[in-house]
């Protein structure tokens, strides 16, 4: 019967080892991707820039506006202003 049990007690490990693995991969790719927040803030204001050029809303561009000056400030690659004009 012990040689039952080893096998058992194997395929558990396996199977903690693959979960463990799967979250430090997991943890690894999350702080990857919101340790650099200017490609994500650009890729969100680009999605505000589009939605707004649907509507043409002028208290929307304001708000984009602020966000673009932020982002501006903050990052090294630069977001043209809109004209809300």
């Amino acid at each position: 019967m012990f040689p039952q049990w080893k096998l058992i007690f194997q395929k558990t490990r396996i199977k903690n080892l693959t979960i463990i693995l799967f979250s430090v991969l997991f943890v690894a790719l999350v702080v990857g991707f919101m340790g650099d927040s200017c490609s994500v803030d650009h890729f969100v204001i680009t999605n505000e820039i589009s939605s707004y050029e649907k509507l043409l809303d002028p208290e929307q561009c304001e708000n984009i506006l602020e966000k673009i000056d932020s982002y501006n400030d903050m990052c090294t690659s630069q977001i043209e202003i809109l004209d809300c004009g």
